[in-house]
C-alpha cells in the first residue's frame, strides 16, 4: 500500500514538471480539528389535523420539522496530511466540508454546534486569504481564456510584494502542473458558449486555489467528470501540495484504488453518522475486524460505499438500516475514543504563533484591485454589450423612428412625440440591461468575496467605470440617427444638449436597474418590479396625461422620465417659440399641452434631480451588494 501511494503519473506534481515555488512550504501550516460537529436545519412541512367544529373536513397546518444533517462528526487533519471524505449522496460530506471552510449558514433555522478550530483558534475571515476552497460547480467567466482566468486570479490574490511578471509566471507554472498549457488560449465557455471540456474547467478551478499556496485546501468533488488518468494527476498534485506542508481535505465520490491509497486519512459518512475515521491503509482491516470483509478482491472505495449504503457482502438490501446502525454502533465503541485521543494529542502538534497583525489588510491595494477588475470586466463584458443582436436592436429601432418622423420638421405635435419616444426607449432599454448584471454574477461575487480577493468597493467602481463606454456608445449612435432624420432643431447646441440629457437619463436608468438587481437578486421578480416602476414613471412623465389628480401627482417628482422629457423639450424650444395651434393661428409653445405640464423653467432643478438619482440609485445598489458573500 505504501508503494502504491508513492506512484505518480508522468508530469504530475512533484515530478519536476512545474515551478517548485508552487510547492514551497506555506508560511503558516494549519492543523484542522473538528469535534462533535452537529448541523440541524428546520424544514417547513404540512401536518393534517382534524377540526372539531368541521365534520368530515380536515385543515392543513404549517409545521416545522427538524432534520439533522451531521450527527457528531469528529476528526483532525495535520499539515502534510490529505483527508478524503467518502459517502453516498446525501451523507453530509459536502455540508461538513462547507462547515470546515467557514461557509455554512447558521440562520433561518440552521444550527451548527460542536467545535471547529484552526491551530486551536476559531474561524476568522482573515483565514480565507490563506485557505483555498474549490466548489463542486465551476464558477468561471465564460468569455475569458484559461490563461486570462488564472492570470487575473494571480494578480488579485497574490501579494503586492510580487511583481506582475512574477504573478504571471506563477499562473503559467500552475497551468503546466495541471496540464492546461495546450488549452491556455481557449475560452472557458458556458451553457451558451462553447469552450474547454468539463475536466479542463475543473482543473482551472483547482488552479485558481493552488495559485495562493494555501495552508489549508478544501475541495468538493475535485475529480467529478474526469477520466481516471486526469483524476489521478490532480490527486497526485494535491498529494504533493499536502506533503509540502499543507492540510488538504476533499470530498470524493468513488475514487479508483490507485487514488484511494494516495489518501493519508479517510472519513466515511453514512446518513450523517461517521462510521470510520483513520488511516486509509487501515480501513479494510478495521471493517474486517468487525465482521465486514469483501468476499472478492475489490476497490476499497467501492466496498466502503456499499457499507455506507447499508449493503454488506453477505446480506440483502432489506437489511440496509440494520447494517447502518451496526456500523454506527461499532464506530462509537471501537473508534470514537481513539479519535478523541487523537484530537487531544494534536493540540501539541502545532506551534503557537502570534496573531496575524495584517488580518485586516488585503493582498493588493484598492487601486490594483480596481485596475485588474476593470481590465477583466472589459474583456468579459464586451461580448455581451456589443453583441450583434443588441446592436441590431438599437440601430433598427433608430432607423425605424427616423423614417416615421422623417417629415415631421416644424410640426410640434410630432416632434414632441419623438422626444417622448426617445425618453421612453432610453429609459426602458438600459434598466432591463442592467437588471441582469448582479443576479448573473452573484455566484462569482460570492465566491470571490468569500476568498477576500478584493474589496467590494473596488469591484463596484470597476463595474461602473467599465460599463460607461459600453452603455453610452449605442445611445449616442441612436440619438444621432433619430435627431437628424427626425428633423429636430438643426443647431449644434440643441443636439449636444439633447444628447447629454439622454446619456444622463441612461445612466440614471441603469443605476435603477443595478439597484433593483442587487436588492432583489431574483430575475423574474426584479424585471416585474422594474416594469411597474418604469410604466408609472412614463405615465407621470407629462405626455400622456395633462390633468393628473393631486393625490397621485407626486409621482412625477420621482420620475426619471418626467425630468428627462422636461430637459429634452427645453433643448428644442424656448418661450419665444410658437406653434400652429389652429389654421392661420399661432400660439406660444409654452401653451402646448405637454409642454405646459412639464414647463420650460427650472432646468437646473431638473438636472440636479437627475444627478441625485444617479448617485442615490448606485448607493442603493452598493448597499444591496454588501449582503452578497456574507455568511449568516
Amino acid at each position: 500500500m505504501g508503494n502504491e501511494r508513492e506512484t505518480q503519473p508522468d508530469g504530475a506534481a512533484g515530478g519536476g514538471g512545474g515551478d517548485p515555488s508552487i510547492f514551497a512550504k506555506p508560511q503558516r501550516p494549519v492543523t484542522l480539528k473538528f469535534e462533535d460537529v452537529v448541523y440541524k436545519i428546520k424544514i417547513k412541512g404540512k401536518s393534517i389535523g382534524g377540526s372539531g367544529s368541521m365534520k368530515g373536513k380536515k385543515k392543513e397546518e404549517e409545521a416545522d420539522a427538524e432534520r439533522t444533517i451531521l450527527k457528531g462528526v469528529s476528526g483532525v487533519v495535520l499539515p502534510c496530511e490529505m483527508l478524503a471524505m467518502l459517502g453516498p449522496s446525501g451523507s453530509g460530506k459536502t455540508t461538513l466540508l462547507t462547515a470546515l471552510g467557514g461557509r455554512l449558514a447558521r440562520s433561518g433555522g440552521r444550527q451548527l454546534s460542536g467545535s471547529i478550530t484552526y491551530n486551536g483558534r476559531a474561524f476568522a475571515s482573515s483565514l480565507n486569504r490563506n485557505m483555498g476552497f474549490v466548489t463542486q460547480d465551476d464558477v468561471l467567466y465564460p468569455h475569458l481564456t484559461v490563461a486570462e482566468t488564472l492570470v487575473y486570479t494571480a494578480l488579485l490574490r497574490l501579494p503586492s510584494t510580487l511583481a506582475r511578471q512574477e504573478k504571471v509566471a506563477q499562473a503559467e507554472a500552475v497551468m503546466a502542473e495541471l496540464g492546461l498549457a495546450s488549452c491556455r488560449n481557449s475560452i472557458i465557455g458556458g451553457p451558451l458558449v462553447r469552450g474547454v471540456s468539463g475536466g479542463e474547467r475543473k482543473r482551472v478551478s483547482i488552479g485558481q486555489e493552488m495559485l495562493i499556496n494555501p495552508s489549508l485546501l478544501l475541495l468538493d468533488e475535485p475529480t467529478s467528470g474526469l477520466d481516471s488518468t486526469i483524476a489521478g494527476r490532480i490527486v497526485s498534485a494535491l498529494l504533493s501540495l499536502a506533503e509540502g506542508g499543507r492540510t488538504v481535505v476533499m470530498t470524493i465520490h468513488q475514487p479508483s484504488s490507485r487514488i484511494f491509497y494516495m489518501f493519508h486519512k479517510v472519513l466515511l459518512l453514512s446518513d450523517g453518522h461517521p462510521i470510520y475515521f483513520g488511516g486509509a491503509s487501515h480501513v479494510m482491516g478495521y471493517f474486517a475486524s468487525i465482521g465486514y470483509a469483501p468476499s472478492v478482491p475489490m476497490n476499497p472505495a467501492d466496498f466502503l460505499l456499499d457499507l455506507a449504503n447499508g449493503v454488506s457482502p453477505d446480506q440483502t438490501l432489506d437489511d440496509q438500516t440494520c447494517v447502518k446502525e451496526a456500523l454506527a454502533s461499532a464506530y462509537r465503541v471501537q473508534l470514537h475514543n481513539q479519535v478523541a485521543e487523537e484530537l487531544r494529542e494534536s493540540s501539541n502538534q502545532y506551534e503557537e504563533k502570534e496573531a496575524d497583525k495584517t488580518a485586516n489588510q488585503w493582498c493588493t491595494s484598492w487601486w490594483e484591485q480596481f485596475h485588474v477588475l476593470l481590465e477583466r470586466d472589459l474583456k468579459e463584458r464586451k461580448h455581451e454589450s456589443f453583441s450583434g443582436l443588441k446592436i441590431a436592436q438599437v440601430i433598427i429601432t433608430a432607423l425605424l423612428a427616423g423614417f416615421l418622423w422623417l417629415q415631421s420638421g416644424g410640426h410640434a405635435q410630432d416632434q414632441i412625440g419623438l422626444l417622448f419616444f426617445i425618453t421612453g426607449f432610453w429609459n426602458f432599454f438600459p434598466i432591463f440591461q442592467a437588471i441582469f448584471t448582479f443576479p448573473q454574477e452573484r455566484m462569482m461575487l460570492t465566491k470571490e468575496r468569500l476568498s477576500r480577493m478584493y474589496r467590494l468597493s473596488s469591484y463596484f467602481m470597476a463595474r461602473l467605470v467599465g460599463d460607461l463606454p459600453m452603455e453610452l456608445i449605442l445611445p449616442t449612435i441612436s440619438i444621432t440617427i433619430m435627431y437628424w432624420m427626425g428633423g429636430l432643431k438643426p443647431a449644434a447646441a440643441s443636439y449636444f444638449m439633447l444628447l447629454f440629457v439622454t446619456l444622463l437619463s441612461v445612466l440614471v436608468s441603469q443605476g435603477l436597474g443595478l439597484a433593483l438587481g442587487a436588492l432583489v437578486m431574483e430575475l423574474k421578480a426584479a424585471t416585474t418590479l422594474a416594469s411597474v416602476l418604469m410604466l408609472c414613471f412614463m405615465l407621470a412623465g407629462g405626455y400622456y396625461v395633462q390633468k393628473v389628480p393631486p393625490f397621485i401627482a407626486w409621482i412625477k417628482y420621482v420620475s426619471v422620465s418626467f425630468y428627462t422629457f422636461k430637459l429634452q423639450i427645453t433643448s428644442q424650444y424656448s418661450l419665444a417659440d410658437s406653434y400652429e395651434c389652429a389654421p392661420n393661428l399661432t400660439c406660444s409653445i409654452a401653451d402646448f399641452p405637454a409642454v405646459k405640464v412639464v414647463g420650460l423653467d427650472h432646468k437646473v432643478l431638473a438636472l440636479v434631480a437627475l444627478f441625485v438619482m444617479l448617485v442615490l440609485y448606485r448607493l442603493v445598489a452598493y448597499l444591496g451588494l454588501m449582503r452578497v458573500g456574507v455568511i449568516r
